[in-house]
């Protein structure tokens, strides 16, 4: 038994590790590291910062988090880099929440399995938590972040020049491409085409940055790699053990009907496993050819790709264990409650 659940554990660590860290990580965290390196911080501050406006400033986040086909882990080093580049908590944990459980290319991908009702409830769903999220984790961190404001506001910034903006776009297009260009197929075309937009970058960065500033930036990249990347790998080799003690029968059992009970298991079902984004989609369609509710299935598809025992280990390292145990307790509700009352809707 125990070398069979060993078994697992490794088998979902090996195909993480085969499919998403080239693709998805790596191009993550260098992006993650040229935020705090190139990214003017008055930039930030201006749009996103805790001063500024909370309906502006949580509107941007979450409306940009739409075009970001990202995981709950891959975004972390994204939103962790904005963060640490001066935008306040609320925008930040914005990001983390809405790119994965509401991108635009799962959006596509639920529809044409699932059908437009569904997407519809995800979108919506997905907006109103990610501005309740936002408004939580400002409120109870206020004062930590009115400290924050002071210190970021003190350490001044740099300007950002044209340069500075298209190497940021041609790292975000090296992050989304391999997702939005390799839909299906082998995957050794994603790599091919993060392969090419990652040597564009390259080329480019040697054009018009210093050895000093690329040295850098790396540097900052390879921080975010030693904090993140190790509790990621522990995160799914639990994950792969699990899902091999979780009887399927029981899940089929007790996610059937919309009340609340269902909607609390699926939104813990989804909590606790990693779904890399637009997996979660077919899933759920198994699961509702089985009997799960509209209202759980929902849920699931929500904090499926939204959160996950790696992301809850990553987030508390980054942004510390208090933001995590308000963070991660705080979708659970929401899910939940989400999944309830769209039970009684779309049922």
């Amino acid at each position: 038994m125990a070398e069979q659940l060993l078994l697992a554990g490794l088998i979902a660590l090996k195909g993480y590790i085969a499919l998403h860290v080239l693709t998805c990580l790596v191009p993550a965290f260098l992006l993650a590291g040229a935020i705090v390196s190139f990214v003017s911080r008055e930039t930030i501050i201006g749009y996103l910062g805790s001063a500024a406006s909370k309906v502006k400033s949580f509107a941007i986040a979450a409306g940009g988090s739409f075009f970001i086909a990202a995981c709950s882990c891959t975004i972390i080093p994204v939103a962790s880099g904005i963060y640490y580049g001066g935008a306040g908590i609320g925008p930040a944990f914005i990001l983390l929440w809405v790119a994965p459980a509401a991108n635009i290319l799962a959006l596509i991908y639920t529809g044409s399995i699932l059908g437009s009702q569904m997407i519809i409830a995800r979108v919506v769903a997905a907006l109103l938590m990610s501005f309740i999220v936002g408004a939580v984790m400002f409120l109870v961190f206020r004062k930590e972040e009115q400290r924050r404001i002071l210190t970021i506001k003190s350490t001044g910034g740099r300007m950002m020049t044209k340069k500075d903006i298209i190497l940021l776009l041609l790292l975000v297009v090296s992050l989304l491409a391999p997702n939005y260009a390799v839909r299906a197929g082998p995957y050794w075309a994603k790599v091919a085409v993060w392969a090419g937009a990652t040597a564009v970058v390259a080329f480019y960065a040697w054009r018009v940055k210093s050895w000093p500033e690329i040295k850098g930036w790396l540097k900052e990249s390879w921080w975010f790699v030693r904090i993140i990347l190790p509790l990621l790998l522990g995160g799914v080799f639990i994950v792969g053990i699990i899902g091999a003690v979780l009887p399927q029968q029981w899940v089929e059992t007790w996610l059937g009907g919309e009340g609340l009970r269902q909607s609390f298991l699926a939104t813990m079902i989804g909590a606790v496993t990693y779904f890399a984004t637009m997996t979660e989609a077919p899933f759920v369609d198994t699961l509702m050819g089985l009997g799960m509710g509209k209202g759980p299935a929902l849920a699931l598809l929500l904090t499926g790709p939204g959160i996950s025992l790696p992301n809850w280990l990553a987030i508390a390292k980054v942004f510390g264990a208090k933001k995590a145990l308000v963070y991660v307790p705080t979708i659970i509700i929401l899910g939940t409650l989400v999944g309830w009352v769209a039970g009684f809707i779309l049922s």
